[in-house]
């Protein structure tokens, strides 16, 4: 199984990047894994609704521009289904029993996620109702795709 995490923004913190780079390593017996860094586009502070489109618009073409015509999409977003950590495994599960082998999971800049991207996606989940930075979200949905095999498996999170 091929899964994509196609994210806006570069991470630059070494603590993001360790934690990454940890959850990474672990899924290698797993399942393909790949991230994908768009560039977030420039924008001031205090943009107006015009604008703040505008951002979302560009972004989402960089972003579309990663996503392969076959992928099953999933998009973060506050107002997707709130799902548990098992439904997302049994939801993969499937994917791949229906051979859908390619997953991309998205996660949008600090403005969301352009109409254009979601219209794309098959599926707009969400982490919770509270709003993470998007650096963080990006640890929490590696860690949670490595804990999505572990249950596929039956093998224990915890040693």
């Amino acid at each position: 199984m091929h899964i994509q995490i196609v994210a806006v923004g570069k991470l630059k913190e070494k603590y993001w990047t360790d934690g990454i780079a940890e959850y990474m390593k672990r899924l290698g017996s797993y399942a393909k894994m790949q991230i994908t860094e768009v560039a977030d586009e420039k924008a001031p502070d205090n943009m107006s609704e015009a604008e703040e489109e505008q951002v979302k618009v560009k972004e989402g073409e960089r972003i579309l521009a990663q996503i392969k015509s076959d992928a099953f999409v999933f998009v973060m977003a506050i107002e997707g289904q709130p799902w548990s950590s098992e439904q997302l495994a049994q939801q993969v599960e499937q994917l791949g029993v229906n051979g859908r082998s390619h997953i991309v999971f998205v996660i949008g800049g600090s403005n969301g996620l352009s109409p254009a991207v979601v219209k794309r996606a098959d599926q707009q989940i969400s982490f919770g109702r509270i709003t993470y930075p998007h650096q963080l979200m990006r640890l929490i949905l590696v860690e949670q795709v490595y804990r999505v095999f572990k249950i596929i498996r039956r093998e224990p999170y915890h040693k």
